[in-house]
This record gives structure tokens, C-alpha cells and sequence, in this order.
């Protein structure tokens, strides 16, 4: 089988526009010879710098299962969009057979803009008011929430609102509350946006909508009715799913006990994994070791289905 990646934008109910990259397997013997060979990329590439690109890569081929898989659905950072996955979502699907689908939140990329200040509810608002119109939007019944530092989080309250269609849940760097790491970080990633070359190179990936996404970032966990607020424990009893709740041991912005916090709040169905050599960006960071961690917690939960 081969597969296919589309970049799209969904448009919601009320208007909102959220911009897209889905990756799917194809039969291969429903595409044309030369037309597959032709659109084969260079395995070096990215998914794009801007995540605009439409191609096709040759796979492993999957058994008839793959087609009853749920969706990976990827949720990005705060200071990300979809072309700093880089390679790792077509790894992931490689790795695992499944289906990815990502996007890029409210205020990123091509998606509808936001304007500042962002409410201190923001982490809950994505995952329990708009997670679940985007996934309908995009025609994806039964799905694993795959989140990277804020989305991660949002990734959790998502597992807990949306646990009908929620088959398993992967978080990477995942807050439940501000800790002193989380601020020092933050006050040093300040320090170096305006000090050196970090806003050009955030630039690369977020254009001109920089400035604001680096503002809504870090006035909103600087604010002190946010820092006091943020607490997503509440939602940790009701995520019912298999879940594997991993960081960096290096990472510079939690401490360790956040994946205890949130593995003891989640229940026994929970899997705490701390990785070597990594820091705040595991996918990236520690990509081998995060591969087969998913692939491995990933088994299991596709042989229930």
C-alpha cells in the first residue's frame, strides 16, 4: 500500500477555518504505475516548510486491518504548525500502519487568526469546545490523541470529553500545572527571542504570525491569574482510554512529577516513561525511542479494536 498526504482547510460550523494534513493509506493497485513512481519523494524531505505539500511516499504493506485502525491525530506545541513535525509523522505512520491526520490550531499557520490576549482557558477550550467539531469537520470516528507540550495538554482534556471516539491517548511534555521549570523556561525563551536568532528562526516556520504566536505563548503562562489557574486535574478521572504519558528526563520546561501527577489522576490504564537524553521535544529529540514506545503502547489498544 502507499500513502498519501493532503494538506486542506476544513471550514467549521461557525465559520472557523483550520488547516490540515492528512495521511492515509491507499491501495496501490487502484493508482497508476507512472503516475505512483512520479510523485514518490525523496525520503530526506520534510512535510514542507509550511506544510503545504501534496505527495505520496511508498509504504510497507499493511494487512486488511489497517483499514479498521483509528486515526492518529497529532496536536502541536505552542510555538508550532505543521511543518515543525518535520519527518516524524510520516515515521509514525510507517511505524504503526495508522492513518495521521494534523492540525494546526486556531491563530497557527493558515488556519483562522486569534487575537491577544488569549483567555487563561485556552488549553481547555481547544480540547473540550473545538476538538471534536474539528475531527467531525474532517470525518474521523475513532482516533488516538498524539500532543506535544500544549498539546499535550489539550490532548488530555480531549481523551476526557471526547471518550467515545478517544482509542488511546500519547502525550509528549504534557503540563497539568505551571511548575518552576515551566517558568524558568519560559522567562529564558524571552530572554533569547529578543537577544538572538531565535524570532528568525521561528520565523521559518511561523511567518508573519510570529510575533503574535510567541506574545499569546508567553503573556498567557506569565499572567499571574493563569499560573494560579491552571489545573487539569479535574479531567484526569474521566479519560477511560489506554494511555501513555511520557518526557524527557533533560526536559527544561516540567518537572517529572507532571507524568506522575498525571498518570496517578488517569488510573492504572496509564503508562508513566521518562526518556534518556531528551528534553522538552521527544519526537524530535529522542525520535527512535519515541517511535517504538508508541509503536509498542500502540499494539495492544489496535488488537482491541
Amino acid at each position: 500500500m502507499t500513502m498519501e498526504w493532503n494538506t486542506r482547510l476544513l471550514t467549521l460550523v461557525d465559520g472557523t477555518c483550520i488547516n490540515c494534513l492528512h495521511g492515509t493509506y491507499i491501495d496501490e493497485r487502484s493508482t497508476d504505475i507512472g503516475e505512483r513512481s512520479a510523485d514518490i519523494c525523496d525520503s530526506s524531505a520534510d512535510i514542507g516548510e509550511h506544510g503545504t505539500d501534496i505527495y505520496r511516499r511508498n509504504a510497507d504493506a499493511r494487512d486488511a486491518s489497517t483499514a479498521r485502525r483509528p486515526t492518529l491525530v497529532l496536536l502541536h506545541e505552542a510555538l508550532g504548525c505543521l511543518a515543525m513535525w518535520k519527518q516524524f509523522p510520516q515515521r509514525l505512520a510507517e511505524r504503526t500502519g495508522c492513518d495521521v491526520f494534523l492540525y494546526e490550531r486556531r491563530g497557527y499557520g493558515a488556519s483562522t487568526p486569534i487575537t491577544l490576549p488569549r483567555p487563561d482557558t485556552y488549553l481547555v477550550d481547544e480540547g473540550r469546545d473545538w476538538l471534536r467539531p474539528i475531527l467531525d469537520a474532517a470525518g474521523l470516528e475513532q482516533v488516538v490523541l498524539i500532543g506535544h507540550s500544549d498539546g499535550g495538554s489539550v490532548a488530555l482534556v480531549g481523551a476526557a470529553t471526547c471518550a467515545d471516539r478517544v482509542r488511546g491517548l500519547v502525550t509528549m511534555a504534557a503540563h497539568i500545572y505551571v511548575d518552576h521549570l515551566t517558568s524558568a523556561g519560559i522567562e529564558e525563551a524571552v530572554h533569547r527571542y529578543h537577544n538572538t536568532d531565535l524570532s528568525r528562526r521561528l520565523e521559518r516556520y511561523l511567518g508573519g504570525r510570529t510575533e503574535t504566536i510567541f506574545r499569546a505563548w508567553y503573556e498567557t503562562w506569565q499572567r499571574p491569574s493563569f499560573r494560579a489557574g491552571l489545573d487539569l486535574t479535574p479531567w484526569l478521572a474521566d479519560i477511560r482510554c489506554p494511555a501513555l504519558i511520557m518526557q524527557g528526563r533533560d526536559d527544561q520546561y516540567g518537572v517529572a512529577s507532571q507524568v506522575t501527577d498525571i498518570c496517578a489522576g488517569i488510573g492504572s490504564h496509564a503508562q508513566p516513561l521518562l526518556l534518556d537524553d531528551c528534553g522538552h521535544v521527544p519526537h524530535l529529540e529522542a525520535e527512535a525511542a519515541t517511535l517504538a514506545a508508541i509503536d509498542q503502547f500502540l499494539r495492544p489498544v489496535l488488537l482491541s479494536l
